[in-house]
C-alpha cells in the first residue's frame, strides 16, 4: 500500500520535491506505462492544492487521446495544434496559461478550468503525449510549477516502458 504523503504547508518547491520523491518510489517497481500515467495522475491530482484535473493524453497519429486522469470526465480526442494541449504537443514545450479564456482556440473540457499547464512528454526526440495539469483559479501556475511538473514527467518517462502503451508516439 502506497500513502500519498501530505505537503500541506510546505513552499512550493518542498512541495514538488515531495512529490518527486514520492513518485519515484511509487514507479520504482513498475514499468507499465498506463498504470504508471494512471498512478502519476493520482499524485498529481492529490497532491498539488488547488487542482480540477490532472492526467494525460497520448499521441495517436496525429492527435492525443485520453489517457489516466483523475477529475470531471474529459475531451476524448484533441488535434495537435489545437487548444493548450495540441499547441504544447505541437511546439515541443511546457505551455502556462493563466487564464485559459485568452487563450485563442482554447478547448473547454471543464468549464470550471480558469488556468491549465500543459508538459509535453518527450524523449529521445520523439513525442509520446502530454500531461495536462487544469485549476478553478486564475493563474495558479507558473515558472516553478513548470519545473516541477517536468520533473515529475521526466521520473514518468524514465520509469516507464511507452511500448506498453500500442500505437503511442510519432515524430509531429
Amino acid at each position: 500500500m502506497f500513502a500519498v504523503t501530505s505537503t500541506a504547508g510546505a513552499s512550493k518547491a518542498d512541495t514538488y520535491r515531495e512529490l518527486a520523491s514520492q513518485l519515484a518510489a511509487l514507479l520504482a517497481e513498475e514499468t507499465n506505462a498506463l498504470a504508471n500515467s494512471a498512478n502519476t495522475a493520482a499524485l498529481i491530482h492529490h497532491g498539488l492544492p488547488g487542482l480540477n484535473w490532472a492526467g494525460f493524453y497520448f499521441l495517436h497519429g496525429r492527435e492525443l487521446v485520453l489517457g489516466p486522469f483523475q477529475g470531471k470526465v474529459a475531451c476524448v480526442r484533441i488535434a495537435i495544434g489545437r487548444g493548450v494541449c495540441g499547441t504544447a504537443a505541437q511546439r515541443r514545450e511546457t505551455m502556462v496559461v493563466p487564464d485559459v479564456a485568452k487563450f485563442p482556440g482554447h478547448i473547454a473540457c471543464d468549464s470550471a478550468s480558469r488556468s491549465e499547464i500543459v508538459v509535453p512528454l518527450l524523449q529521445a526526440g520523439k513525442l509520446y503525449g502530454v500531461l495536462d495539469v487544469d485549476s478553478p483559479s486564475l493563474a495558479r501556475f507558473d515558472n516553478d510549477d513548470a519545473a516541477g511538473l517536468e520533473t515529475l514527467a521526466a521520473i514518468f518517462l524514465r520509469s516507464s516502458s511507452l511500448t506498453s502503451l500500442a500505437g503511442i508516439g510519432a515524430a509531429v
